[in-house]
């Protein structure tokens, strides 16, 4: 059984930084992909960075240059970090892993896929 929980959400002015933290509880964790969503009211939620079991990162063009997909294998976290905030990131920002083995990692986080654990989500606003 994986467990997700997700940490460090908040405000933040545009042009600002944050960090999200995500520590995994669970069996999988040196074997799979993991990776960061994000969800706005009325829309699908979008994958916006993974990273592989081996630590290639692939982000989604929309934050790709402004945030930094990391882990650490000895806490079992997975941190992403929110540089050059946009307002236009304001969302609620998911933890996730896929239940099957993916390679790459990138197509698992193209769209929502039911065979995918969740953290709870936090939430993120910057504020222009």
């Amino acid at each position: 059984q994986v467990r997700l929980v997700e940490s460090g959400g908040g405000s933040v002015q545009a042009g600002g930084s944050l960090r999200l933290s995500c520590e995994y509880s669970g069996n999988s964790w040196r074997n799979n992909c993991m990776g960061w969503f994000r969800q706005v009211p009325g829309k699908a939620r979008e994958g916006i960075a993974t990273m592989s079991a081996g630590g290639v990162a692939s982000y989604a063009n929309s934050v790709k240059g402004r945030f930094t997909i990391s882990k650490d294998n000895a806490k079992k976290t997975l941190d992403l970090q929110l540089d050059a905030a946009e307002p236009e990131d304001t969302a609620m920002y998911y933890c996730a892993a896929p239940r099957k083995i993916w390679s790459p990692c990138w197509p698992w986080a193209e769209r929502e896929r039911p065979d995918t654990d969740w953290g709870q989500g936090i939430q993120v606003t910057v504020s222009s």
